[in-house]
């Protein structure tokens, strides 16, 4: 799928390990990484963006503003932006730019979608190739429309059977990741198959893909089907032809993975890959509960920890933070909020919340936090504190006892 994307995107047919330079057909840059592109864009004298219509900023990772300094940047780049016409920008409390991207129909089949965020490989969900850049690297897309690339061998990643209750698309993330391990995929596009693939919503689909990063993959690709175009009518912003690998494409490594029988699973700080079954976790006492961010903060993840919330009351600080206004609206309308809310969490202003340390949740020295999160590094969310990585069912299941819990017990 990668070879077929690069292929279309450098006009030339492309094989893994090639070199190619690629017309970009999105390019997102956030309030974090927006500022060093702008930063080096205007280094580089440049005047004008390539296409104002092709570039989108959201401001998520700081937001609402939490010092004066950021509140200045944040300044800077809304001017520069307005001065540059360009019209996708969303800014505070709109959402994660990793939900945005989806939800305004930029993430589609068949696209190279780069941003200036590791994460970016979230839109590979919709079998776009998506990646992830540097600031500077951000900055030549802005004057040019186009980079280079290495493009990278593809895995083939198979996961057959049906979750059993209590399971969902981030235990399966992490235990792909957990046997793997950080630097398994290293440059890799990871293709997704198998008929767990197949059942999973295109939320469940945003997680794989989302996580993918956390193998070392370039991309994280989910063969497009009709999951994928139900949710993408009368929302594309362009048309798009997708992209499928061929029957006897060869791949550099394939995995295979049953889920009938899939616990859920667990990170352990303070490395993504060290991953155990829930069963075989010591118990453990938690400070703080955080359902969120751009991996578990989409609707279909809030209404599962209100099902598991519901008519109790949370024993721990929890904070729920919604990916997007309009996941925050829907939850709104389906009482997921209020029942949210009737079991003592706190409801955070649609963003990144404290998922990368910023504000609005960070934990102190000593403190033990479970997340929803894609990463659990040491200090990532405040320092000295400790992250356990979990699906918002397990989450939602420890909010309650005050320790990591198995959602299936209760």
């Amino acid at each position: 799928m990668s070879e077929k994307i690069f292929s279309r995107a450098s006009g030339k047919k492309a094989k893994a390990n090639d070199f190619v330079m690629a017309d970009i057909d999105f390019a997102m840059a956030h309030d974090g990484t927006s500022v060093l592109a702008v930063r080096a864009f205007r280094e580089m004298e440049e005047e004008r963006v390539w296409n104002p219509e092709k570039i989108v900023i959201p401001f998520d990772h700081l937001t609402p503003a939490n010092t004066d300094t950021t509140a200045a940047l944040q300044h800077d780049i809304r001017g520069w932006i307005k001065d540059q016409g360009i019209k996708n920008f969303y800014d505070i409390g709109e959402g994660i730019c990793h939900q945005l991207l989806p939800e305004n129909g930029f993430a589609l089949p068949g696209k190279l979608v780069v941003g200036a965020d590791s994460h970016s490989c979230t839109y590979g969900a919709f079998g776009a190739f998506g990646t992830g850049v540097g600031a500077t690297d951000m900055a030549e897309i802005f004057a040019s429309g186009k980079l280079w690339f290495k493009v990278p061998e593809s895995i083939k990643i198979t996961a057959e059977g049906k979750f059993n209750k209590g399971i969902y698309a981030k235990d399966l993330t992490l235990k792909i990741i957990g046997t793997l391990g950080i630097a398994g995929a290293t440059y890799k596009a990871a293709e997704f198959y198998g008929s767990t693939i197949e059942s999973l919503s295109i939320s469940g689909r945003m997680t794989l893909c989302n996580m993918a990063i956390e193998m070392g993959a370039k991309t994280g690709i989910v063969p497009p089907d009709s999951t994928t175009f139900d949710f993408l009518k009368d929302i594309a912003v362009e048309d798009y032809e997708p992209v499928y690998a061929d029957e006897d494409a060869a791949y550099s490594k394939e995995y295979d993975f049953d889920t009938n029988e899939l616990e859920p699973q667990i990170a352990i700080p303070h490395q993504v890959d060290n991953v155990s079954d829930i069963s075989d976790i010591k118990p453990t006492k938690l400070d703080q509960a955080f359902i969120g961010t751009c991996t578990n903060g989409r609707l279909e993840d809030l209404e599962v920890a209100a099902s598991i919330l519901k008519g109790e009351k949370v024993a721990i600080r929890t904070i729920v933070v919604p990916a997007s206004r309009n996941v925050l609206i829907e939850a709104i309308r389906k009482g997921t909020i209020e029942t949210l809310l009737e079991a003592g969490v706190t409801i955070g202003s649609p963003g990144c919340g404290p998922c990368l340390g910023g504000h609005m949740g960070v934990i102190g020295k000593g403190e033990v936090c479970i997340s929803t999160a894609n990463r659990n590094f040491k200090g990532r969310m405040g320092t000295g504190g400790y992250i356990y990585l979990a699906s918002p069912a397990t989450a939602a299941a420890s909010a309650l006892t005050g320790e990591i819990t198995d959602p299936r017990e209760i």
